[in-house]
């Protein structure tokens, strides 16, 4: 079932032609806490200029599951990885936590109409038109 899920889907891991392309042409820099593998191309990529980086998601492919050092070196605004420096996250940088929209857990304001209970009456502000008016 494992390999099934390589070869037809994209968003459980990797795909076949994923790992064989990281295979020929990655080098493995270094994991995160969520065991996601970080790779960085061997050459310096002709098209663009720099080299290319990358990641392998472990499991399901949740691009808010990359922590924020991490995200700096794949987007180029770090040269260094987190694992070659002691890297220590901002006060202001918060933990992860999942994408919950389209889920049941997902949040709902007040007066949304998908959130459970009584919609709340309008305060007042808020006048029907009406044609005879």
């Amino acid at each position: 079932m494992k390999y099934l899920l390589m070869i037809f889907t994209w968003w459980n891991g990797a795909t076949l032609n994923s790992r064989f392309y990281t295979w020929l042409h990655g080098t493995l820099v270094g994991t995160d806490e969520f065991g996601n593998l970080y790779y960085r191309g061997k050459k310096i990529d002709p098209a663009l200029g720099f080299e290319r980086r990358w990641v392998i998601y472990n499991g399901y492919a949740e691009g808010s599951a990359t922590p924020p050092g991490w995200y700096g070196w794949l987007h180029h605004t770090v040269d260094v990885p987190p694992t070659d420096e002691k890297y220590e996250p901002r006060e202001w940088q918060l933990p992860y936590i999942p994408n919950l929209t389209g889920t049941p857990e997902a949040w709902r304001p007040p007066g949304s109409t998908l959130r459970a209970g009584a919609r709340p009456k309008a305060t007042g502000d808020y006048e029907a038109w009406s044609p005879e008016a």
